[in-house]
């Protein structure tokens, strides 16, 4: 009642308390400030949002060709540029985060954007839609063993999809790019001629890169860091504002805390080790957890994207569990699959056990890196309002960016 009476006072004492109400500075109450406060940031309902995530990556499942680079854009042009679900820091953070983590660094960005968008629910969702067609595709044609696309020969709707990407990939470079300031540059620059360095010297091992790229983005950020603490830093910082979860909007949409975020670290650990111990030293004679455990190891060493996992995964099932030939048949129909490259591990496992070794074979591979970014995502909305950390997310932006540009 005594509110009710205040609003009606409010009210009849005309434009000057209005004047206050938006300004509440300037009095000892501020009793109104906070309500219009708490109106203004009242969220969108959890419902809205999840189904939102589905509408949007619904189509994207289907549409996402061209590799990880083409997906960061792809990604890029629906959630930032068209839907605004966060802002272009927020993004690259997300995508620097990817790429600093093992497992496919396209799937961590759908994975992070949703769960900061809808929470855990809205994160499986994402994911589970964003590699739906592939999954889909991959074991159909592992449990027929049939070569539906000739890598030799691709059907003429295919042919122009990979130079599409392309444009995609430079789109999103561009964009990010125009972001950076004079220090980001040279660390984009930097980062782009190692990766291309890397690619296009034969006597150097693709697997290098799952070593190299996470080096290169531990410097990018030490750089940035020290820069941040001279009198006069070449770069251009912004102080963070104090952090509150109970006004952080982002932070509540996740809805995982900072010990849960590590309690899933602890999970991810104990499967390996588990798995590991299991298959190596106790020499279980199970073919579905021999699968797993190989998929799950892979998964959790592999930086730097699908490229990077082929020549593992060759050494470890080829001719053991497929022919060489079904490998590289298999290789050429994920390529040509919207989604990620780890799709093809459905294949693998659906050519060696039908079905239920194409699922195994899928949550092995993606499982780590899946698991790893549910738990990296809650220190990182604590810690970008932490200054020392805020400054060095400056510089594994700055490299991650860079190696869009050499994509």
């Amino acid at each position: 009642n005594q509110s009710s009476k205040q609003h009606c006072n409010m009210a009849a004492e005309g434009p000057k308390e209005v004047q206050l109400t938006e300004t509440p500075a300037a009095e000892d109450d501020h009793t109104p400030a906070k309500a219009t406060t708490a109106l203004e940031e009242e969220d969108t309902p959890w419902l809205t949002r999840l189904h939102e995530v589905l509408v949007t990556f619904w189509p994207l499942g289907f549409v996402a060709f061209g590799g990880p680079q083409a997906h960061v854009a792809i990604l890029r042009d629906h959630l930032v540029v068209q839907r605004d679900w966060m802002d272009e820091e927020a993004f690259t953070e997300l995508f620097a985060i990817g790429q600093g983590l093992p497992g496919p660094t396209s799937t961590q960005l759908v994975v992070s954007t949703a769960l900061a968008r809808a929470g855990p629910v809205g994160g499986l969702l994402a994911f589970f839609l964003w590699n739906l067609p592939g999954l889909i595709v991959l074991t159909t044609c592992g449990v027929l063993i049939k070569e539906f696309i000739n890598p030799d020969d691709p059907p003429f709707y295919l042919i122009g999809l990979p130079p599409a990407a392309i444009s995609l990939v430079f789109k999103a470079f561009y964009g990010f790019g125009l972001k950076l300031d004079q220090l980001g540059i040279a660390l984009a620059t930097f980062s782009c001629i190692i990766a291309i360095l890397l690619n296009g010297d034969d006597n150097i091992e693709p697997t290098a890169t799952q070593y190299v790229f996470p080096i290169m983005l531990l410097c990018g950020g030490l750089v940035t860091y020290f820069d941040s603490k001279r009198e006069n830093p070449w770069g251009t910082y912004k102080t963070p504002k104090g952090w509150d979860k109970e006004d952080d909007k982002t932070f509540k949409r996740i809805g995982i805390s900072v010990p849960v975020g590590i309690f899933i670290w602890i999970v991810w650990a104990v499967v390996l080790v588990a798995s590991i111990v299991l298959v190596d030293v106790g020499d279980v004679d199970n073919e579905y957890l021999q699968l797993f455990e190989k998929m799950y190891r892979i998964g959790s060493i592999i930086f730097g994207g699908g490229q990077v996992v082929l020549p593992l995964l060759e050494a470890e099932v080829v001719p053991h569990w497929l022919s060489e030939d079904q490998f590289y048949q298999g290789l050429g129909l994920a390529q040509s699959m919207p989604g990620p490259l780890f799709n093809f591990s459905s294949y693998i496992g659906a050519v060696f056990k039908g079905i239920p070794g194409a699922l195994v074979a899928y949550v092995g591979l993606f499982g780590p890196g899946v698991i790893l970014i549910f738990g990296m995502v809650p220190f990182w909305a604590k810690l970008r309002h932490v200054a020392w950390f805020k400054a060095a997310l400056n510089g594994v932006n700055a490299t991650a960016i860079g190696l869009v540009g050499a994509a």
